[in-house]
């Protein structure tokens, strides 16, 4: 089983393309005979991951796949790491705002992503799909999520589950016209969440290849 998921609209947007790119995978990947269940997050600290963590006891999955929007980035972005710290520029969709406080008290300052980043990297690019591997998944609901997820997998008995975050741009179809902010389209999205879900069931250790960063 594998469960995607993506989140409500929130800072006014009346969408969120990665609920959107969400359900384009899930239909690529159930059509090539995968077992996938899609789940709309909400965008508020604590019952996100609230949420998520229910839907990972309820369906066991062997690979979880969190999205969210990046918007101004121009690319999939193939979260590296997980911070432990809520540090909101924006209140979220219950009007909470956190500033400076931990995912999860007394929880280790950060978490790695188990899907096989580079190898995925690699694969999108085969596809000719813009993707990159990204070392911050931000301080806001999307990071919220991505550590609360591998908490709550670093505590499942072995054979572990799994698990990680990608970040999709605004789809193309609403940015307005004349903003110069860059888009993919939802196609697109889809069929690079789909892409980063078969690598990480094919690929049990990651490609060894420069993805770094200089700042």
């Amino acid at each position: 089983m594998i469960l995607l998921t993506g989140f409500e609209p929130f800072g006014g947007d009346s969408n969120n393309p990665s609920w959107a790119a969400v359900l384009e995978a899930q239909e690529i990947l159930r059509t090539e005979g995968h077992g996938v269940e899609a789940l709309e997050l909400p965008c508020v600290f604590g019952e996100s991951a609230t949420v998520l963590r229910d839907a990972v006891a309820r369906l066991h999955p062997e690979l979880v796949v969190c999205v969210g929007l990046a918007g101004g980035r121009d690319r999939l972005s193939l979260e590296r790491v997980a911070i432990n710290c809520d540090d909101a520029r924006i209140p979220d969709n219950a009007g909470n705002r956190p500033i400076d406080e931990p995912v999860v008290p007394e929880g280790p300052a950060a978490y790695f992503s188990t899907l096989p980043v580079k190898a995925a990297l690699r694969a999108l690019q085969i596809a000719g799909i813009r993707a990159e591997v990204s070392q911050t998944a931000g301080t806001y609901v999307c990071n919220h999520v991505f550590y609360a997820l591998m908490h709550e997998l670093a505590g499942t008995a072995a054979p572990r589950p799994r698990g990680g975050f990608i970040h999709v741009p605004y789809d193309e179809a609403q940015i307005p016209e004349g903003s110069a902010a860059p888009g993919m389209s939802t196609r697109d999205m889809g069929r690079g969440i789909a892409v980063v879900v078969r690598t990480a069931l094919e690929t049990p250790v990651d490609a060894k290849l420069s993805a770094g960063a200089i700042h």
